[in-house]
């Protein structure tokens, strides 16, 4: 229980201690060790727990879908199920009439779905009745969410860890018996550094730990080598402390065709923040298209899933559906939302043939379940 109910910052003051005279302290090192091993695997159970939960009643909903279409109970509903229609939130707006304000009328989703029936608490015969799956809930792990595992190595170079360093904290996770409950994506926190920020933390490759992305950030993103379709879309939130909209990297290019196809210039209404610390708003030209990721038929078993191109991975689910792609109303913000979508615009001309971006930022104001906001992030925002 120490593991939990010891404030984390007192993990790099321990260290702070031990480091500067290990003979008044000979058993920091052990007992925070043993600390970091046993929250570790607590966190992993509960992540394998969450999984099994989840499966558990995924199939109990495949084998009652035959009740579903016969009732057995005097309201037509199945006895012992739990369902919930899925909510009828309205899409966001995806362009702007007139002088920049939003439309009703207008989404990349399409045009709104009318009510077929003029009293709104009857139901609709086209909706379907969707299993209402019990959340998982704990203060250590979130399902759907990267888990945050802990090792405890002290720095002798401080906050920035050196490679020797992070080589202890690869020992650290094998001697701790949970190497081969690593997946890609998992990220891990040497609490002897510091707990400001991001300060010691690293992303589970697959095979090593590599340190965050400053290339955007002064806090530290998610290592580009990571693909972002690959995990939800809020899969690191609050796990590695970014801005209001983080860093992602997804390549567009196999969408080119339909980005191309849905491009337009609109204006735009942002709220803008004075240096007094008010707030005035600006009208501004973007470029805004989008294209829609359809999620694999159910009834095709071969291909449950959508890869990646060039890689071994899959979309995650998150995903699915609508993603809107925001970009620069000006020359330069169009050539950079081109050049990411190879093939898809003629050449232009003096322009030098160079690899599309992969870095967009998630607008997570404006983004929904299915219906993904992302915004070009271009050279002139890059720090290193």
């Amino acid at each position: 229980m120490q593991g939990v109910s010891m404030p984390t910052h007192q993990y790099s003051h321990m260290a702070v201690m031990f480091m500067n005279s290990p003979q008044s302290y000979p058993d920091v090192i052990p007992t925070l060790t043993a600390c970091t091993r046993a929250y570790t695997r607590v966190v992993l159970r509960l992540r394998a727990q969450a999984e099994a939960e989840e499966r558990s009643f995924r199939v109990m909903a495949a084998t009652s879908s035959v009740s579903v279409n016969k009732p057995n109970s005097s309201n037509g509903a199945p006895r012992g199920a739990m369902f919930s229609r899925p909510p009828s939130r309205a899409a966001s707006p995806s362009s702007s009439a007139g002088h920049g304000i939003p439309s009703n009328n207008l989404s990349p989703r399409g045009p709104p779905r009318s009510r077929t029936s003029s009293n709104p608490s009857a139901p609709n015969p086209s909706e379907s009745l969707t299993w209402n799956f019990p959340t998982f809930r704990s203060p250590l792990f979130r399902p759907r969410r990267a888990p945050l595992l802990q090792v405890f190595v002290p720095s002798p170079e401080g906050e920035w860890l050196s490679d020797a360093s992070v080589l202890r904290c690869e020992a650290e996770l094998k001697n701790a018996g949970v190497l081969k409950l690593l997946r890609r994506g998992d990220v891990i926190w040497d609490t002897a550094v510091g707990d400001e920020g991001n300060v010691g933390r690293m992303v589970w490759d697959g095979s090593y730990l590599i340190d965050l992305d400053y290339t955007y950030s002064r806090t530290g993103e998610i290592p580009q080598y990571l693909h972002s379709l690959a995990f939800p879309p809020s899969y690191f939130h609050r796990v590695i402390r970014t801005p209001a909209n983080p860093i992602c990297y997804v390549n567009i290019a196999p969408w080119s065709e339909e980005v191309a196809s849905n491009l337009q210039l609109l204006q735009d209404r942002v709220r803008a923040e004075t240096p007094q610390g008010g707030h005035h708003t600006v009208v501004r030209w973007v470029h805004r298209s989008s294209f829609v990721i359809r999620p694999p038929s159910s009834s095709s078993p071969t291909s449950p899933r959508i890869p990646i191109p060039g890689t071994s991975l899959v979309i995650d689910p998150g995903w699915y559906g609508t993603v809107v792609i925001e970009a620069e109303g000006t020359n330069e913000g169009l050539a950079d939302l081109q050049n990411r979508c190879k093939g898809a615009f003629p050449p232009r001309a003096g322009s030098q043939k160079r690899e599309g971006s992969r870095v967009f930022k998630i607008l997570r104001e404006k983004s929904r379940p299915a219906e993904i906001w992302l915004r070009t992030v271009g050279e002139r925002e890059r720090l290193m």
